[in-house]
């Protein structure tokens, strides 16, 4: 049966050939993805545990629930400032090289928080941490794409956002506990240690960035000259059709659609730090004492996050589906942050919390599957730059009007109500996109 035989041999080299393409890309997978998430769980780590900070310093320093929301959020105004030319340079010089800079000149600065001791030193040193950290998010976002074609990377970015509740899990309850245990110890307070102890990773891992990671899969040596073919091969097609002319980077502020990107991201960016700021105060006013309590209850949430990410991350990459991937978690995150605002009892407000975290903290890995699929080159080093310093002016935003709506109201309601409102203008952006934006 002649006629049989070539399509069942070349069934069988589809089948080889497929499986060594499961093989090389679980191989890169986990070769960079967990180094990755380590870096994001520190830089998240030294971005929001100013939300425990907020337990003592507050108290020590006379700041307002208004004075720690906008020193919270002046960290992304810097942030907004430094971001496209921060990942512009990053295009040009290297991951490598600038993801080390970014992260050695944060854990510096994050440091020197403990020398904070008036109104304005806060505000300009989260400006400063603001302007060190710019660059970093979008940076590896940009480096997955010379890794991992489109329809591989949601699982991927997905599994390393999952850095944020992991941040959340095991960071609280270590800032709750530096704290309590340091408190006083030399003459600081617990607050001023816990920005010391745990601004050392990000030097120290800065300093192993330059080490472990390649720019590109050419370089990479523990890669075979096969696996490179593979890698190069899939990129250039995956590259081809989108908007990477020389032009990019100047005609990219004019691009409609980076500009409806940047608005998604916005207002499910709103969600996300409304909740992480947030998170400790929130869980104390549910009747939760110590900081080490709080840090613990705190934790809870992000568990549930962290499995809901690396699940649907792993769905939408499978169906090919992202649009109702992003909507569904969001709405049910909005219903989440109106059903804690209301709840009577702690059990339920951290159980709605766990719930709006999960939909929450799903949204902006599977985001990013949208415009990562139509830039590339150049004009994504500026495009998603862009779109993360627009979207990330939430998290200026955010925690302003929650704290000055609790100074208003003396309660958490009015801004638990603007979370969820924000989330559903996210989903009804992203409903009407068209198809060939979201579903690669």
């Amino acid at each position: 049966m002649p006629v049989q035989a070539a399509p069942l041999g070349g069934a069988s080299a589809a089948a080889d050939q497929k499986s060594f393409a499961d093989r090389t890309y679980a191989k890169v997978f986990w070769r960079l993805v967990p180094f990755l998430m380590l870096c994001y769980v520190v830089a998240y780590l030294d971005r929001v545990n100013v939300g425990f900070a907020k337990l003592q310093m507050s108290q020590e320093l006379k700041f307002s629930e208004t004075v720690y929301g906008l020193g919270a959020g002046i960290f992304f105004l810097g942030y907004f400032l430094f971001e496209v030319p921060s990942n512009v340079i990053l295009h040009r010089v290297g991951a490598r090289v600038w993801i080390a800079r970014i992260m050695i000149t944060w854990g510096v600065i994050s440091g020197a928080f403990l020398f904070v001791n008036s109104e304005w030193s806060f505000y300009g040193m989260r400006f400063l941490l603001g302007l060190a950290e710019a660059g970093f998010y979008p940076g590896v976002i940009l480096y997955t794409t010379s890794w991992f074609p489109a329809h591989r990377r949601a699982r991927v970015i997905a599994v390393f956002m999952a850095a944020i509740p992991i941040s959340g899990i095991f960071g609280n309850p270590l800032s709750g506990w530096i704290m309590d245990a340091f408190n006083g110890a030399h003459g600081l307070s617990g607050w001023q240690w816990m920005f010391l102890i745990e601004a050392v990773p990000a030097v120290l891992i800065g300093l192993a960035v330059f080490f472990y990671l390649d720019n590109r899969p050419a370089e990479a040596t523990w890669l075979t000259d096969a696996e490179k073919q593979l890698l190069e091969r899939d990129i250039a097609a995956d590259n081809q059709g989108k908007e990477s002319s020389p032009h990019s980077i100047a005609t990219v502020f004019r691009n409609g659609r980076v500009w409806f990107m940047s608005l998604i991201y916005f207002a499910f960016v709103t969600g996300q730090y409304g909740l992480t700021f947030w998170m400790p105060t929130i869980v104390k006013a549910s009747g939760v004492q110590g900081n080490f309590n709080i840090g613990l209850i705190s934790a809870i949430p992000f568990v549930c996050a962290a499995i809901v990410m690396v699940l649907l991350g792993r769905s939408a990459d499978r169906m090919r589906e992202r649009r109702w991937h992003l909507i569904i978690p969001a709405l049910i995150g909005a219903v989440a942050f109106v059903v804690s605002a209301n709840a009577g009892s702690t059990t339920l407000a951290i159980a709605a919390l766990s719930v709006a975290a999960a939909g929450v903290l799903t949204c902006s890995p599977l985001f990013w599957s949208l415009p990562t699929a139509f830039l590339s080159g150049a004009g994504a080093a500026a495009g998603i730059a862009l779109i993360n310093s627009v979207g990330n002016l939430a998290g200026f935003v955010s925690p302003y009007v929650i704290g000055a709506l609790r100074d208003a109201t003396g309660s958490t309601a009015t801004g638990l109500y603007a979370l969820a409102a924000m989330l559903v203008v996210g989903s009804v952006c992203v409903f009407v996109t068209p198809a060939r934006m979201v579903n690669r």
